[in-house]
């Protein structure tokens, strides 16, 4: 367990060390350009949010490339639902789609094909699927995020066991049944503390009467904001460095580790445009598509683009990271959920 923990604090070191290194753009095969243009339109279907990154995302691309981009949002379930039933009717749409959560069933129903791009293999590799059935446009860091005015310094959490402290009983929140909530909470613990000891603690914790709020993990946090509870244990600590600089009594903790979510794009099976496809994710992965994400304050994939605040990535934040990838998901949602229904219900 240590010494698992000890390789975490290690890798995380030297990608700080790589990513202060600039990367020069990777060289897009000429002949996927030209079939792409030939096919001349890409189906995306995404989970990020339209006005702050999908349309200057595809304003550039189709300024670069002259193809159109055609875009639906949905959220990750509404995504993969979508994608395997048009597969399975053998009336498949979309190009592209991004998520972070359900791709082991897409996976395994055949519904996405593997694919090679230059700039995604660029990525860390723990941003990139080693058989090539997904990449990582941007990671999220999942943390605890408290109300600066309700807790003092002197009580702000140094580490998990903090949170088994008194006072913090009746204080925190979380949303259900999600990577962003207590689903995703509960499996960096029994990752990085190993079965029997993170039962353990989670079961001390549950103790501590944690306050179930069915809504996204930002309503959440605005609801921390607003005074109505002191901490949510499992929100996006950019959301909270974002609303720290616009003045809010909000601040994100740093627990080490701390949850860390690729958010992936993949390529249908069967696609219309497979070719556009593919060069949109070359695109969405190289440096020019990856510092779109970086001007809309997400967290670029990519080392060589940091964030706005770069604190925020564990590689330039001094935090350990536990990457949650989707064989991991596929691997353990089942019994993390089963662990929230059983101690936090």
């Amino acid at each position: 367990m240590a010494r698992n923990f000890s390789a975490r604090l290690l890798a995380a070191a030297c990608a700080l060390a790589l990513g202060t290194l600039p990367t020069p753009a990777a060289e897009v095969d000429p002949q996927l350009i030209a079939r792409a243009k030939k096919e001349g339109q890409v189906v995306y279907y995404t989970d990020l949010i339209i006005e702050q990154v999908v349309r200057p995302l595809v304003a550039a691309f189709e300024k670069k490339y002259g193809i159109k981009v055609t875009f639906t949002r949905g959220d990750s379930q509404v995504n993969s639902v979508k994608v395997l039933n048009e597969y399975r009717a053998g009336r498949v749409q979309s190009d592209v789609f991004g998520l972070t959560s359900g791709f082991h069933v897409l996976r395994d129903a055949g519904a996405v094909r593997p694919f090679t791009t230059a700039n995604g293999d660029e990525l860390p590799p723990q941003y990139r699927d080693r058989d090539r059935y997904w990449v990582s446009t941007h990671v999220y860091v999942m943390t605890p995020g408290l109300n600066t005015s309700l807790v003092p310094a002197a009580q702000r959490p140094k580490s998990y066991d903090d949170l088994l402290l008194p006072y913090w009983k009746d204080k925190m929140v979380w949303k259900p049944n999600d990577m962003s909530g207590a689903t995703g909470f509960v499996g960096n613990v029994l990752l990085s503390m190993g079965e029997e000891r993170g039962m353990d603690y989670l079961r001390r914790l549950s103790k501590q009467n944690i306050k179930m709020v069915n809504a996204s993990a930002r309503a959440v946090l605005d609801q921390v904001i607003g005074g109505e509870y002191a901490m949510s244990l499992q929100i996006f600590n950019h959301h909270a460095a974002i609303s720290a600089k616009k003045g809010a009594p909000v601040d994100w903790v740093r627990l080490n580790p701390s949850t860390v979510n690729p958010s992936m794009v993949a390529l249908t099976s069967n696609a219309p445009h497979p070719n556009a496809g593919q060069l949109f994710i070359e695109f969405l992965t190289s440096p020019e598509g990856q510092a779109i994400f970086q001007k809309a304050d997400y967290l670029p994939a990519r080392p060589d683009v940091p964030p706005t605040i770069p604190e925020l990535v564990p590689e330039r934040g001094g935090f350990a990271p536990n990457v949650i990838t989707p064989e991991l998901q596929a691997k353990h949602l089942d019994h993390w959920d089963k662990t929230v229904a059983t101690l936090f219900r």
